[in-house]
C-alpha cells in the first residue's frame, strides 16, 4: 500500500484550503525513526502519540497523555494516520474542521523498536503492531525509556479498537505522570497552548 493510500481517511477529512495541517508531500524517512506528542485542545483535551511506521505517523489519541510512571496505564484509540511532517505541525486548526482546536508539539525526538518474538528474534515493527503488541524505547526531550502499546480490544464486533499505552517498569522506580496541559510548553516552539492559539489565528 503507497503513502497516497494509506493517508487517504487523513486527506478525506480535512479541507487545507482552510486548514494549515501539512497534506503530506512526501517526507523521506530518516536514519532513525521518529514520535511526537501533540496537546490537541479540541472539543475534548487530549493527547496525540505518533510513531512513524514507514512513510506515515501511526496515530493513537491518548485522553490522559502518556506517563512516565509504570503504574499508570493509558487507554489509547487508533486514529488515522497521519503525514511525517505532521510531527512539525503546532498551531491552530480552524472551528468547523476536523479537529477543530489548538495543537501544541509537547513532545518529539527518534524511538527504537524493540520487539522481538518468544526466542529473543526481532519482529518488524508494524509487524508487531498488527499483531496487538508492540515495544519501543523513546528518546524524546521529555520522555525517555521503554514504553509498550497492547491492544485490548480489536473493535470486530463494531466497536472502537483499544489499546494501552504503559512505560516499563525498570527497577521499581517510578516516574512523572502526564503534565498539565494547559501549564505545559512545546518541545518546538516554548510556547503554551494559550500562545499558540493567541498567534495562530487567522486564514492559512
Amino acid at each position: 500500500m503507497g503513502e497516497r493510500d494509506r493517508l487517504r481517511d487523513y486527506h478525506g477529512r480535512r479541507d487545507f484550503d482552510r486548514t494549515r495541517e501539512p497534506r503530506g508531500a512526501g517526507a523521506a524517512p530518516g536514519r532513525e525513526p521518529r514520535f511526537v506528542v501533540q496537546i490537541h485542545d479540541a472539543r475534548r483535551m487530549h493527547f496525540d502519540f505518533r510513531l512513524q511506521v514507514g512513510e506515515v505517523l501511526k496515530s493513537w489519541s491518548v485522553p490522559k497523555g502518556p506517563s512516565a510512571d509504570p503504574r499508570d496505564k493509558r487507554l489509547a484509540v487508533p486514529t488515522e494516520d497521519h503525514p511525517l511532517e505532521y510531527e512539525e505541525f503546532e498551531g491552530v486548526i480552524p472551528r468547523g474542521e476536523y479537529g477543530g482546536g489548538t495543537v501544541m508539539v509537547w513532545d518529539h525526538g527518534t524511538y527504537e523498536p524493540l520487539s522481538h518474538d518468544r526466542r529473543g528474534r526481532p519482529v518488524d515493527f508494524a509487524e508487531s503492531l498488527a499483531r496487538g503488541h508492540a515495544t519501543f524505547r523513546l528518546r524524546g526531550s521529555k520522555l525517555h525509556g521503554e514504553y509498550a502499546l497492547t491492544r485490548f480490544r480489536d473493535g470486530d464486533d463494531g466497536g472502537e479498537q483499544a489499546w494501552l499505552l504503559v512505560r516499563a517498569a525498570k527497577g521499581g522506580a517510578g516516574g512523572r505522570g502526564a503534565p498539565d496541559p494547559r501549564r505545559a510548553r512545546s518541545a518546538r516552539s516554548g510556547r503554551t497552548l494559550a500562545q499558540v492559539a493567541a498567534e495562530g489565528e487567522g486564514p492559512p
